[in-house]
């Protein structure tokens, strides 16, 4: 018979008992429970052991499940109840084998064995097939289980500590795929080889029914399926339209965007699940990769990653393959010409010849060509990289410099390292300038405002024994161009001109309008302003000159220039709208003249911010989404920093959440590149909402187009803490 103190315990309005505390809602949900119909009874009767245990397990931060005694009675901390997804909380005190049906198979040999032996099993990357959001996936864990003894030695039960390795084993078999594709489509001379081995593998690796490349026809409505790999289904070749896939189809995979399509059983013969994936090159869209399955399937961020990149790597290697068989064709071609022109006429030895000449110098032009593209598409990806990782440098950097501690030495290698980092940063301004891939911020600029206010940065870039002449009429019209990356480039000259003069010498830096001064490069329309850069050293001869835009040729010494000089220059002239010519002869000197489109009348000053960037004036709320979780805690401490009160959303989708459960913003700041969408795509459908929510969008990508940024205004990784201030100071019109 139970005490009055006993079923005070068990009654469901009595205290928690104290073992079951200190676990969040795990604990509220153990108060709340019927145990009448768990095979464990009430707490209150549960053994010492399990009630010691229990205190042990629920505030604990590890991933523990306890299966307890011959049913296997399923109980867990707070830590654990994410890792079963949708089976919590109908798990929390029943038998495992009613919410782990679909495994116990393989899950119950392991537990009966660690109850029956009372030894432990460990295991790293164990596969185990779950279903815990809808449909079934194979998931990854490092487990450890235990032997739990009562006080008279039996096993009570089996202590499961996990912690899931899914994410990490996914990438690692995503790069080897790569890997392999990698090295074995360079080998492969036909595109069909290609595209059949690349279509088999994707499509093994994901266990799919059907895999190929749909290529675009031009018309904005039909794609042309050259061969598929299929597997229990029929073939898709010829030619398609892509409403028969997904409405909308061609707009989504235009814009950038990756679709996924569910078929409900009966509309489909043979399918289930779809995804499409854009490949995108300059002129738009040219072809599609889909992989279906035959049977219900949810597409795991992993799978869509692979997707994604198997059907760049394979493209690349098919238009390759393409071009090299069009070059053999028409070497064929050009062959079986002479050899005609040879047998009517010997006559026409010289027109051949002259044929097979321009034959070669067209392919030397189209090697150049390619090389330089290789070299501008290597620049841009490694500047996209390298800025992501220079951000949080100088935020985190620039964090500590205002609240120094009383050591002298952390302030100086403090200050140091955000000198490095600004350094690299000028180096990715020069290889995105080279490569044509820098996101401008074009704005009107005083050329005398501008090099006035670098006069002094000049004269100590030069040293005392060179002479700095300025001939720039301030009442000039103003030129349209990003100002930082003008100073860039009139620095970059500078120094090149410093070079020149070993022994001393005169710098002229002159500006005018298009009726005076040096002729125009070809190619350079409109209404334009020059400034020039003038030295009087040792010039350039024929060859040097004919090489000097070349990106790495340097003529200096190991070390003492990156060559990308005189590209970033000539790339930031060809993006502003304008041009670049240079003129020089040995011992006479060098004229550098840069050709600019002429502006407003309306001047913006290019000097340096104020000293005190422009703090929030009041409560003002920022939404920061960012997909890379040490980039948005930095940027997140510079805002609270600034005086902002600061949400934060690791992607449009849980940003969305958030909103939809009441969170109010004044100003949302996002990146542009996150994996499922961009940054200005969610700001875009957000706008039709809250119209009037100013938007920032922050980016380390280069080369994107104001039609992708939908005119939003924009910072440029990595930024200053300043910059950061200023560019929501606009927004939000905020006086310093």
């Amino acid at each position: 018979m139970k005490s009055v103190s006993d079923n005070d315990a068990n009654s469901p309005h009595s205290p928690m008992p104290s073992f079951l505390l200190g676990g969040g809602t795990v604990s509220t949900l153990l108060q709340s429970l019927d145990w009448d119909t768990s095979p464990l009874g009430a707490p209150a009767d549960w053994s010492a052991s399990l009630k010691t245990l229990m205190a042990t397990i629920l505030p604990a931060k590890a991933q523990i499940v306890l299966f307890w005694g011959a049913d296997y009675v399923a109980l867990y901390n707070e830590a654990y109840a994410p890792t079963i997804g949708a089976k919590h909380p109908r798990a929390l005190g029943r038998p495992g084998q009613e919410n782990w049906s679909e495994l116990w198979d393989d899950l119950e040999p392991l537990l009966r064995g660690v109850r029956e032996t009372g030894e432990t099993f460990s295991a790293n990357d164990r596969p185990f097939y779950i279903e815990r959001r809808g449909l079934g996936e194979t998931a990854y864990f490092d487990v450890s289980y235990s032997a739990v003894r009562e006080a008279d030695g039996s096993v009570g039960g089996v202590l499961c500590i996990v912690t899931e390795t899914t994410e990490r084993v996914q990438f690692q078999r995503r790069q080897a795929f790569l890997l392999e594709l990698g090295q074995a489509l360079p080998g492969m001379d036909e595109p069909e080889a290609i595209e059949a081995y690349a279509l088999r593998r994707l499509g093994e690796e994901l266990g799919a029914s059907r895999v190929f490349f749909g290529e675009d026809l031009g018309d904005g409505q039909h794609l042309r399926v050259a061969r598929d790999w299929v597997d229990g289904v029929t073939s898709l070749t010829g030619e398609q339209n892509y409403q028969a896939f997904a409405a909308q189809l061609h707009d989504q995979l235009a814009s950038g965007m990756s679709v996924q399509s569910d078929f409900p059983a009966g509309t489909s013969a043979d399918l289930c699940a779809s995804l499409h994936v854009p490949v995108l090159q300059a002129s738009g869209l040219e072809a599609m990769l889909t992989v279906q399955f035959h049977t219900p399937h949810v597409f795991v961020e992993d799978e869509c990653l692979l997707v994604q990149e198997t059907a760049k790597q394979v493209w690349k290697a098919i238009t390759h393959a393409r071009a090299e068989r069009a070059l053999r064709a028409s070497a064929a071609h050009l062959e079986a010409t002479f050899a005609e022109l040879m047998a009517l006429n010997e006559s026409l030895e010289e027109r051949v010849a002259s044929m097979l000449s321009e034959r070669e110098a067209a392919m030397l032009q189209l090697h150049e060509v390619r090389k330089m593209e290789m070299i501008g598409q290597l620049t841009g990806g490694i500047a996209h990289d390298f800025n992501n990782m220079l951000t949080p440098i100088i935020a985190s950097l620039e964090l500590i410099r205002r609240r120094p501690d009383d050591i002298g030495r952390s302030t100086r290698l403090i200050d140091g390292a955000l000198q490095a980092a600004d350094r690299a940063r000028n180096l990715v301004g020069r290889l995105l300038s080279f490569a044509r891939r820098q996101t401008l911020k074009p704005q009107a600029v005083s050329l005398a405002m501008l090099v006035g206010d670098m006069r002094e940065l000049i004269a100590r870039s030069l040293g005392p024994t060179i002479e700095v002449v300025v001939q720039i009429d301030a009442r000039l019209p103003s030129v349209l161009v990003d100002p930082h990356q003008l100073e860039l480039a009139v620095l970059n000259l500078v120094v090149n001109a410093r070079d020149a003069m070993n022994s001393g010498g005169r710098l002229l830096i002159s500006a005018g309008g298009a009726d005076t001064g040096p002729p125009r490069p070809e190619g350079v329309a409109g209404q334009q302003l020059w400034l020039q850069v003038a030295d009087n050293g040792c010039g350039m001869d024929e060859e040097v000159l004919a090489r000097c835009f070349e990106p790495f040729y340097s003529t200096k010494g190991v070390g003492k220039g990156t060559g990308l000089g005189l590209p970033m220059v000539q790339g930031l002239a060809g993006q502003s709208g304008g041009g670049f010519a240079i003129h020089s002869r040995p011992g006479e000197g060098t004229q550098a003249t840069l050709w600019l489109p002429q502006g407003e009348p309306h001047v913006v000053d290019a000097g340096s911010p104020a000293q005190e960037p422009p703090r929030a004036r009041e409560a003002t709320r920022v939404l920061l989404v960012d997909d890379e979780e040490i980039v948005r805690h930095a940027t997140a401490l510079q805002l609270r920093d600034l005086g902002y009160e600061v949400s934060e959303a690791a992607s449009p989708a849980q940003a969305r959440a958030l909103i939809a459960q009441g969170l109010v913003m004044d100003v949302l700041v996002t990146d542009q590149i996150m994996s499922d969408e961009t940054g200005a795509q969610f700001a875009h459908q957000l706008r039709q909402q809250h119209q009037d929510l100013p938007v920032l969008i922050i980016t380390g990508y280069a080369n994107l187009s104001p039609r992708e940024l939908y005119g939003f205004e924009v910072l440029r990784k990595p930024f200053r803490r300043a910059e950061l201030a200023e560019s929501l100071a606009r927004l939000l019109r905020i006086s310093a």
